[in-house]
């Protein structure tokens, strides 16, 4: 396996994304508390998590951008109760100022700095993470998302995509993650070789396996690090 590449997922592969969509929502909550206490007494966080799931539902088209989700609930709330397009910007932000206050695994700083002097990174997701925001964008070569390309993962190309932007072809361009179905099978599938980032001991349940499978992120700095010095 020639590795020129490598491509990254970033929710549950360089941070947990569970508590951070808890505190988000809990940071939106209070905001709106503040601003917005009608909309907050009619939408605590359990309804506004309903709102939500029930917008993306009904908006089939919008299932690869989160930000369009979001700010189509917060309008939904907020407009029968007299606010805005400036209020509905103002909770998002509130919403996503905290999306983006992330704790990093703690593999995962040191690691990206040893792949980034290796070979070029290029990050690959689904989610709206900002990685200017984040601190982390010195570290790649150009960000690849759902919302801005138009098509989510596993489709093959949102994969395509990322190697036509760091020019490489696809079969030397590692695709890490740790989503069986999004980043392993949707990775084979745009002929991309594939690391499983197996951070919870998982039992691999497909015939089908990863290339390559690392409990965290410097196992896989360790491995690129042989294969070069090889």
């Amino acid at each position: 396996m020639q590795i020129q590449a490598i491509s990254l997922d970033l929710d549950d592969t360089l941070w947990p994304i569970t508590p951070i969509v808890l505190r988000a929502e809990q940071r939106l909550h209070d905001w709106l508390l503040q601003h917005c206490p009608t909309v907050a007494a009619e939408y605590p966080i359990p309804a506004m998590r309903v709102l939500r799931d029930r917008i993306a539902v009904e908006n089939p088209h919008l299932a690869h951008d989160f930000t369009a989700q979001r700010k189509l609930s917060l309008t939904t709330a907020l407009q029968p109760h007299g606010y805005g397009d400036d209020t509905v910007e103002a909770a998002f932000e509130a919403f996503f100022a905290a999306r983006n206050e992330v704790e990093l695994y703690i593999d995962a700083l040191p690691a990206l700095e040893r792949l980034a002097a290796r070979v070029p990174l290029i990050s690959l997701s689904n989610g709206n993470a900002d990685l200017g925001r984040i601190g982390l964008r010195h570290l790649f070569v150009d960000s690849v998302t759902a919302r801005e390309f138009g098509q989510a993962k596993p489709a093959p190309a949102i994969f395509h995509e990322a190697c036509r932007r760091l020019g490489v072809e696809p079969q030397y361009v590692l695709h890490v993650g740790d989503d069986p179905l999004l980043d392993v099978h949707g990775a084979r599938g745009a002929g991309l070789p594939t690391a499983w980032l197996n951070r919870g001991s998982h039992v691999w349940s497909d015939e089908v396996r990863p290339d390559i499978e690392f409990r965290d992120l410097t196992e896989l700095a360790d491995w690129l690090d042989q294969r070069v010095a090889a």
